[in-house]
């Protein structure tokens, strides 16, 4: 926890009120004086941690009340801070002085005055020891480990990266290099813990924060953006004293993972590296997300600009399976777990909206998620129509089957013999279309009675009747009476398969059309009495 103590000593009463507003809330104990007197007198008392010395001061100088500093022995040691509007010619006169560590020129930014500070609380005491020892000051504070895995992204997908050390269930820190922008995953337990970066645009990660978040915004600067230990450990002090909602934070350390996540999939990586020594950073150890990488995808998506999901109206969307893959579904939703269950088979926005219920934006961007975790891909509508073909006469069966694995692509389905493989083909395939060939009164009545019980299942589904050749049932009205639908076309055995598949090409074409109630009427005959379509 964050509990240093900064003595800012400067006369000017509006640089003490801007350090004392950007550094208190991050949890800095900040003492204020505004001449060099009182500023030696805190500094006998208080023993800071860190003095920002104003370079001019009334009757006096930075220097002249640093020289005092470095002459006592119970603050020689703390490190100064010099600041100044002069810059350079300031700064040259404390060349010699042990305790200086760093310059910071007015007028500065919030941000550099945190970023400043922070890097001066945890370098300065080895700057002052080694100035005063006259030893070399090292490059690095922490030595830099050797990497137990890297390699350039022009040979690995990141997806590859990620489910190969969570199905290895490897903890540690995966750095990915994008650019200029650097973004590291913190993995444990098969899962992400969490993400943060550097150098991201801060109005992206903005534009998509939810209203209830909007007061977390100057925190989702810190999280997102490389903030420095100092700086975390300021809003974990937050977090223990309770000023923070420690859920309202999760929720906002999921929306920047879920955001990072879908830049690096939509945008071009170049190296990754892990460390499985690394540490976690404080904030990542506390609230840990525990979440997988597809429920990040799907979160991301929902929150991204809408011209970004590379769809268009003729999309469809099927579940894909890859070897190695990482299945693993924690944080998604028990709705948008339905919506990739439903995509066992090429299902299209409209017929998604129609078994859901969701609106068409929300479905688009569930499953643009899915395309960027690769658990789904996207396929042109009109590539394949399931068909579930009803033929109880096997020698009709098997030319069925020859005809839908000879449209090139266009059909694919099953063909079945009775009610029991009927019900079992329909619990794996929701069709397009469904070709019945009704033989007698006794077969039409029991597609009647399937289709009422079936009738959720089959709501969007097309109905092909097929009759053979010289079938009485044919000449009589009352096998209409027994479907509760009245066909959308009607087809007399034998046929050619360029007259099925038109027949189907034909009624798939119209999205809107489907099956009717028997009150709509009967299907007309065509000239040549081999097709019979009806209602188009």
């Amino acid at each position: 926890m964050n509990n240093k103590t900064i003595l800012v000593i400067d006369d000017s009463a509006t640089i003490r009120k801007l350090v004392d507003t950007h550094l208190s809330p991050l949890g800095y104990h900040v003492l204020l004086a505004p001449t060099a007197e009182d500023g030696l007198r805190l500094a006998t008392e208080t023993l800071p941690d860190l003095i920002l010395l104003d370079h001019q001061l009334p009757g006096t100088t930075g220097f002249t009340l640093c020289q005092k500093l470095v002459e006592m022995p119970d603050v020689q040691s703390i490190p100064v801070v010099i600041s100044s509007t002069l810059r350079n010619r300031a700064y040259a006169e404390y060349t010699e002085l042990t305790n200086v560590v760093d310059m910071l020129p007015k007028p500065y930014t919030a941000d550099v005055l945190i970023t400043t500070v922070a890097n001066s609380l945890e370098t300065g005491a080895l700057i002052v020891t080694s100035q005063s020892q006259g030893t070399a000051v090292p490059e690095v504070i922490d030595d830099v480990a050797e990497s137990d895995l890297q390699g350039s992204m022009a040979h690995f997908g990141l997806r590859e990266v990620l489910d190969f050390l969570n199905n290895s269930d490897k903890r540690g820190t995966l750095e990915i290099e994008a650019g200029h922008t650097r973004v590291w995953f913190y993995l444990d337990k098969g899962r992400i813990q969490g993400v943060a970066a550097n150098q991201v645009d801060q109005d992206e990660l903005l534009e998509f924060l939810p209203e209830p978040m909007r007061e977390l915004a100057p925190v989702l600067k810190l999280t997102s953006n490389g903030g420095s230990c100092a700086q975390i450990d300021g809003v974990v002090q937050l977090l223990d004293k309770k000023v923070l909602d420690p859920r309202l934070l999760g929720k906002l350390l999921r929306y920047q993972a879920a955001l990072l996540v879908f830049r690096c999939f939509t945008q071009k990586t170049d190296s990754f590296r892990f460390e499985s020594a690394k540490p976690f950073p404080p904030l990542c150890k506390r609230l840990p997300l525990d979440v997988s990488l597809l429920a990040l995808h799907v979160d991301g998506a929902l929150q991204c600009r809408e011209s970004e999901l590379h769809d268009d109206d003729g999309c469809a969307y099927v579940r894909r399976a890859i070897r190695g893959q990482n299945l693993d579904r924690t944080g998604l939703s028990a709705q948008h777990m339905k919506l990739l269950g439903l995509l066992s088979e090429p299902r299209s926005v409209d017929d998604l909206v129609r078994r859901t219920g969701w609106k068409p934006i929300e479905i688009r961007r569930v499953a643009f998620g899915l395309t960027l975790a690769e658990l789904a891909e996207r396929q042109t509508q009109s590539q394949t129509a399931n068909v579930i073909a009803f033929e109880p006469n096997p020698v009709a069966a098997e030319r069925m089957r020859a005809f839908l694995a000879d449209s090139n692509g266009r059909l694919a389905g099953k063909v079945v013999r009775d009610r029991l493989a009927l019900q079992l083909a329909l619990r794996r395939v929701s069709p397009d279309v469904m070709i019945v060939t009704l033989d007698s009164a006794e077969t039409a009545k029991l597609i009647g009675d399937f289709a009422k019980a079936s009738r959720s299942q089959l709501a969007s589904a097309k109905w092909v009747i097929v009759f053979p050749k010289e079938s009485p049932l044919q000449e009589h009205v009352e096998w209409q009476q027994l479907l509760p639908f009245t066909p959308n076309a009607t087809v007399t055995s034998p046929f050619t398969p360029e007259q099925l598949i038109s027949t189907l090409v034909e009624i798939l074409r119209d999205k809107n059309q489907g099956p009717t109630s028997p009150a709509a009427g009967t299907s007309p005959t065509n000239d040549a009495g081999h097709v019979l379509q009806g209602a188009v």
